[in-house]
């Protein structure tokens, strides 16, 4: 038993002390697994089973001041995060083809791997979007698609502060936080109301910008089955799976979104002629682009 509790101890040692990056593993909530995947389990457990049960007999909170500001200090965030990545790196010293971590204590380090920490933390704020939707009474949002990527995020991000703050992985925080920039406004703008929601007409071009992001995330990590820098290679073994099934799933939700929409249109704008033809009149109050409800709908 003691020699089985000592094994345990060693493996743990190895994986969360000695191959941790000394620099960040005693940051809140980076030096243990455990209080990141508590948090996420209780997210789960509220989002899933708790929420919806407590929601059941109760009318929707409708939290259009919180929304507001929450969205708003998103978007701050976001341009913060989009700011240093460039400064810090990706515009200055960094190499497109491949980027090794600086493990060192220098100034230009810890900014890097700072900003690494604060895309963890704004990962884990992020997990109110799918609370505020249940206490919303708006379960429709919260699809697979949104609890996978609320899920994968926080802990690739910790991961990535824990062991490889900076580096080659960093792009993909860099073109994330610029997309959030968009979608954080695009809620914001919804969450101020009617006046607002008539200028929220390129909400589709936000999912086609996810879609986008991920062909660069799998481009750019493919190089490192190229080059060699001093980067984890077997990191592609995560992040290549991972773009392509984030790809399929915002192309399944734009062709449900978007593309069925108007292939319905087209078919009930047809039968719509083909009845005026025969003299008669419909009127089915449809909007053709389908656009009516979906202000709300979720975008990762």
């Amino acid at each position: 038993m003691t020699t089985s509790n000592s094994s345990i101890t060693s493996v743990y040692d190895r994986l969360f002390v000695e191959l941790a990056d000394p620099r960040t593993n005693d940051w809140f909530l980076i030096k243990s697994p455990i209080p990141g995947l508590t948090i996420i389990g209780l997210y789960l457990y509220f989002t899933l089973k708790w929420g919806p049960r407590y929601m059941a007999d109760k009318k929707p909170f409708q939290l259009q001041k919180t929304l507001v500001v929450y969205n708003f200090l998103q978007v701050i965030v976001s341009i913060f995060l989009f700011y240093e990545g460039l400064d810090a790196g990706w515009l200055r010293t960094y190499s497109w083809k491949c980027q090794p971590v600086d493990f060192s204590p220098t100034p230009e380090a810890m900014r890097v791997a700072r900003g690494v920490y604060i895309y963890f933390l704004a990962k884990m704020t992020e997990l109110l979007d799918t609370v505020f939707f249940v206490i919303r009474k708006k379960e429709r949002q919260i699809t697979f698609l949104h609890l996978y990527h609320h899920t994968v995020m926080p802990m690739i991000s910790w991961g990535a502060t824990k062991y490889y703050p900076g580096g080659h992985g960093t792009l993909i925080g860099v073109i994330n936080s610029f997309v959030h920039i968009i979608m954080y406004s695009y809620y914001m703008m919804a969450a101020l109301g009617p006046k607002y929601q008539r200028y929220l007409f390129w909400k589709k071009y936000i999912t086609t910008m996810q879609m986008l992001q991920f062909c660069i995330t799998f481009i750019h990590s493919s190089q490192l089955l190229f080059y060699e820098c001093g980067y984890p290679r077997w990191s592609v073994v995560f992040t290549l799976p991972n773009s392509i099934f984030f790809y399929y799933l915002f192309y399944d939700f734009y062709y449900k979104a978007y593309g069925k929409p108007v292939k319905k249109a087209m078919v009930a704008n047809g039968s719509a002629n083909e009845s005026k033809t025969n003299g008669l009149s419909i009127t089915n109050g449809a909007m053709p682009n389908g656009s009516h409800n979906g202000i709300d709908k979720k975008i990762e």
